[in-house]
Formats: C-alpha cells, sequence, structure tokens
C-alpha cells in the first residue's frame, strides 16, 4: 500500500510516503509560512523523490487536529480532494496521537498544544512501541486541569511540547508524580509518524462527514452564539470530537 500522509495542523508542516511501512520520502518544515502556498509544491517534490505518482496512492493519511482553525482546514481540505478525486482511502489521525511516537520510551505520554489564556490542547496516550492508545481523549481545556488528571493517573509521565518552558514551573509546582519532558528537536510533527497510524486504522467510509477536530468553537461562531444566546435552531457549523 502506497501512502501519502501530510500534517499543517501548526507552525510545522510535514509531508510523508509510505509503502506500507517503509519510508520512501519525507520533507518537514518548521518555518511560519503560508501553509496553503507551500502544501501542494511540497506534497509534489516529496512525490517525485520518492518516484511516486499520485496515481500509484492507495490512501492518504491527513492530521485532523486539534491546532490551527486556518492549518487544519487546508490540510484536510487537501487530503479529501485527493482522495475523491483519486477515488482512493483516507484515514484522518489526532494531531497529538501523531507526536506520542516522538516519545522515547513505553508510557504515559502528554502530549499538548497551547491554546493561549492558561490553555491547552492535550490528550493522555498509552504508548506502546508504534502502538497508540488513548486514555484521556483530546480536549480543551486550562492546563491546571491537565495537571489534576494526570495527578489523578497517579503514573509518571511524559510531555510533548516545544515550549514546555512556559509551563514549567507550575508543572513542578502542582505535578505530585514523576514527569519528563521533550526537546524541541522530537516536539515537532513526523509525517511518518502519521503515517504508521494511519497505516493501522481503517480507512473512512464517508468522505463528506470528515471535518476537523477543532476541540473548541471559533471566534466566528462564539460572537454569534454572543449575539444568539436564545436561539437553539441554528446547528453549530462546527463539529466539536472528543
Amino acid at each position: 500500500m502506497k501512502i501519502l500522509a501530510l500534517d499543517t495542523s501548526n507552525v510545522a508542516l510535514s509531508v510523508v510516503v509510505l509503502e506500507n511501512d517503509q519510508l520512501l520520502a519525507i520533507q518537514t518544515t518548521n518555518i511560519k509560512r503560508n501553509h496553503s502556498k507551500q502544501l501542494m509544491p511540497i506534497i509534489s517534490q516529496t512525490l517525485k523523490t520518492a518516484e511516486v505518482s499520485l496515481a500509484d496512492l492507495d490512501r492518504i493519511v491527513v492530521a485532523k487536529g486539534p491546532g490551527s482553525y486556518t492549518g487544519l482546514r487546508i490540510a484536510v481540505t487537501t487530503a479529501k480532494t485527493l482522495a475523491m478525486t483519486l477515488e482512493i482511502e483516507l484515514v484522518g489521525i489526532s494531531s497529538l496521537a501523531m507526536l506520542v511516537p516522538n516519545a522515547p520510551n513505553d508510557g504515559l505520554v502528554v502530549p499538548f498544544f497551547d491554546a493561549r489564556n492558561q490553555n491547552v490542547f492535550a490528550g493522555i496516550y498509552e504508548k506502546h512501541g508504534m502502538e497508540v492508545t488513548p486514555v484521556v481523549a483530546d480536549q480543551h481545556l486550562s492546563f491546571e486541569s491537565l495537571l489534576a488528571k494526570i495527578n489523578e493517573l497517579g503514573r509518571s509521565v511524559y510531555f510533548i511540547n516545544n515550549h514546555f518552558e512556559k509551563f514549567q514551573p507550575m508543572v513542578e509546582d502542582t505535578l505530585r508524580v514523576i514527569a519528563e519532558h521533550s526537546t524541541t528537536l522530537n516536539s515537532l510533527p513526523n509525517a511518518y509518524a502519521l503515517g504508521l497510524l494511519g497505516l493501522q486504522k481503517q480507512a473512512l467510509e464517508n468522505y463528506y462527514t470528515f471535518v476537523p477536530a477543532y476541540l473548541r468553537v471559533t471566534e466566528a461562531e462564539r460572537n454569534w452564539k454572543e449575539k444568539h444566546p436564545n436561539d437553539e435552531s441554528k446547528e453549530s457549523y462546527v463539529r466539536q470530537i472528543n
């Protein structure tokens, strides 16, 4: 099975081509640029390096969120368009789960993204080799609440975040278990890990119902709800996936 995996959920952009679990070509950038302009050229370049054409692909794997609203829309829209056009399989993987294989050892791993105002997007996972099992579902919560959940589990953890120093004082003051954290290098998303996780997962049955996992409402929807507090008739145009 030939797989194209892509992630633009945050600043980093990562694209990989695999044949089953064999890495054929990978490209990752960590520069704050316009992913909408970068993504397709990088996909084309990575496919060329791997000597694989779009017609050769069997499956598209995409990081579905949480992360940047714009970045998620770019990757998910691109993945859906390619999968539908090529009539091949599509798989969505948590942007947090794809970081778990970066941990050097098995055990509890806590990847998280800064969501501002002392809030984070986070999940708690059990890592066993390349097997990644959710223990606490991805969610948007205060960092204090995340630490409380870790204390309840009562096990040592490995944090993955590229700006951990910002959160370290609270960890040292609050956490009652042994904790280690990632370096900047192994905090970066790795589309190879994304592809391997996508290889293990069953393909989506319906392209059209697949949407990014934002985990919180957009600013536009929040503003709409503030202006229409009593209107229950309008369905949310953002699907929250836990």
